[in-house]
């Protein structure tokens, strides 16, 4: 495992996406289970641990931050403030509900070193960019923490390049965390450049298409929490014809000696130095298939069939449902949301 810088820091060039211990993809991992997890990316070389407020609105942060508390010193710790559970009925259930105010962003990051059992946060994100606040106020909240010694540093996910730049004239942002894989290439628009621009370091999440290009899915056994239920890529008719793509697919990653998922990982971290990958899982095989993308080599040919074979105009259906794309600041492809 090789290092890739991230603001102030060296970390693994494939990082943890701590979500899917608690949140998005049907029940959480017991406890065993995330220690299992979290312990095996440590052991196998991963100082990138990345997780948020919103995941398990608490609970994600609190498992992370028991199960790695007595490693702190060997890995660089990212989470996330602007999105997060409230109780807005005061029935006890909690919504999700995105605020960017600099009182939460204090509120919220108080919350999270105590459920992280740590001083300080070394990368702190904007979850979502609050279309209601100014960036600027959001991003100055940040840098007041930053200032306290609460954060070391700043970054932000799913914000366009003119949002990037506004915010980067208040605090130099650290990273900025966006959907990116073969099957999503909305960064390449104009977020990937100026992160280059600004010495930005892109965090990709959901690297291997939420599960897509790890091999088939079954669909229709998905939890009735999956957030893949509702996303009109995984819809039946748009996954059989998106899933047409998988067989030339599995062809490209036989060619080039690896797993799917690796394919898919090792397709980014050729990409750019610049970025760095943070699949998630809550098992321990595909944890340790994902990190053996970093000896996959991958010919300039092959890096152009691949993107040749998967992209914005080859894959069917929106990445989010038209609510949760009302709430990002991504560019789009035109015709190609």
């Amino acid at each position: 495992m090789k290092n890739r810088k991230l603001g102030q820091f060296q970390v693994s060039e494939i990082g943890l996406g701590c979500m899917n211990l608690s949140h998005a993809y049907g029940a959480p991992a017991t406890e065993a289970q995330a220690e299992k997890v979290l312990l095996t990316a440590l052991d196998n070389g991963v100082t990138f641990f990345d997780t948020a407020a919103l995941y398990g609105f608490g609970a994600n942060e609190t498992v992370v931050g028991k199960i790695l508390k007595s490693h702190r010193q060997k890995f660089t710790l990212a989470s996330k403030c602007g999105m997060t559970g409230v109780d807005v009925n005061g029935d006890g259930k909690l919504v999700r509900v995105i605020d960017g105010r600099p009182e939460t962003i204090r509120k919220t990051c108080e919350d999270a070193l105590k459920r992280l059992q740590t001083d300080v946060i070394d990368l702190y994100y904007l979850h979502r960019w609050d279309k209601k606040v100014p960036i600027e106020d959001s991003v100055g909240a940040l840098s007041d923490l930053v200032r306290q010694g609460k954060i070391q540093s700043i970054g932000l996910s799913e914000v366009s390049a003119n949002i990037l730049r506004k915010a980067h004239a208040v605090h130099p942002i650290a990273a900025v965390q966006t959907e990116y894989s073969l099957w999503t290439r909305n960064p390449e628009i104009a977020v990937l450049k100026a992160c280059e621009e600004l010495g930005t370091t892109f965090v990709a999440f959901s690297p291997v298409a939420r599960g897509f290009l790890c091999g088939p899915l079954d669909i229709q056994a998905f939890d009735a929490k999956d957030i893949r239920k509702t996303m009109p890529r995984f819809l039946a008719d748009n996954y059989a014809a998106n899933f047409k793509l998988f067989a030339p697919y599995q062809q490209l990653a036989n060619e080039a000696g690896c797993t799917p998922a690796q394919l898919a990982l090792a397709w980014l971290l050729h990409k750019s130095q610049y970025i760095i990958p943070i699949p998630g899982t809550a098992n321990e095989k595909h944890l340790l298939d994902d990190l053996g993308a970093v000896n996959v080599s991958l010919s300039p040919d092959l890096m152009t069939r691949l993107e040749a074979l998967i992209n914005e105009r080859t894959v069917i259906g929106s990445r989010y449902t038209a609510q949760a794309n009302s709430e990002v600041d991504t560019e789009v492809f035109e015709n190609h949301p």
